[in-house]
């Protein structure tokens, strides 16, 4: 694949290729190759190892410490209807963040070297490899040196009893989110919700990529103002 004078090999570890796209990188990635294959992103094993993972991972290492952050906050006094409107809270927290961090990091403008490889491996390769199932959910290892900022955010704001429960909410809804996103790419829904939501999403890798940035729901992008326009809706005019 040629952009910019530079070839891509697809068959080659992509991640050090990527940077030298310069500012045909934008129009690259945002054309999609759909399979369910995993690209091979660095040469060293280990290392592309850690980029690997399956769905499954994220509940089984984040749920027991959503509860762990829950109990903390019921131990510190808080009854569980204190506890449960902590949780819903840190839930709408995190739609308000996963719209924000989409549209406003994961779509950024880059050029350079170094700037189209970290949205590569940020964002960029979802886009380049929408059905990756290996590399749809956020790897483990990067969302808890992440969880670590995050909780000292909600600490400057909330009490330090209601902090825990907070962020056990945050963390719930990012769960949430990547169960979902992984639904809608590799899911069959049959529910109307589910079906609109995929509808919604796919919208995005294939048609509209500068609107519908959210994931779980479409709220903030109504809110916002970048709620596309449906096909039909698009004919009609």
């Amino acid at each position: 694949m040629v952009a910019n004078g530079y070839t891509v090999d697809l068959n080659k570890p992509l991640v050090a290729q990527v940077g030298h796209l310069g500012e045909s990188y934008q129009e690259w990635v945002h054309k999609p190759i759909v399979t369910k294959e995993s690209p091979r992103f660095f040469e060293n094993d280990v290392v592309e190892f850690l980029t690997l993972n399956d769905w499954w991972v994220i509940p089984l290492i984040w749920f027991p410490v959503v509860c762990w952050f829950e109990f903390k906050s019921f131990w510190m006094g808080h009854d569980l209807p204190q506890i449960a409107l902590m949780v819903v809270s840190g839930i709408l927290i995190w739609t308000l963040m996963e719209y924000t961090l989409h549209r406003f990091l994961f779509h950024i403008k880059t050029k350079g070297y170094w700037t189209n490889t970290l949205h590569y491996l940020l964002h960029g390769c979802h886009h380049k490899h929408p059905q990756d199932a290996l590399r749809l959910v956020f790897p483990p290892a990067a969302a808890a040196i992440l969880l670590v900022p995050l909780y000292n955010l909600v600490k400057l704001a909330a009490t330090p009893s209601t902090t825990p429960g907070l962020v056990g909410g945050v963390l719930f809804g990012y769960v949430c989110y990547d169960m979902t996103h992984y639904y809608l790419h590799h899911g069959q829904p049959t529910s109307k919700v589910p079906r609109y939501l995929k509808r919604y999403h796919l919208n995005h890798h294939f048609r509209i990529q500068t609107m519908g940035f959210g994931i779980t729901s479409s709220f903030w992008d109504r809110v916002f103002g970048t709620l596309p326009e449906t096909k039909s809706a698009a004919k009609s005019r």
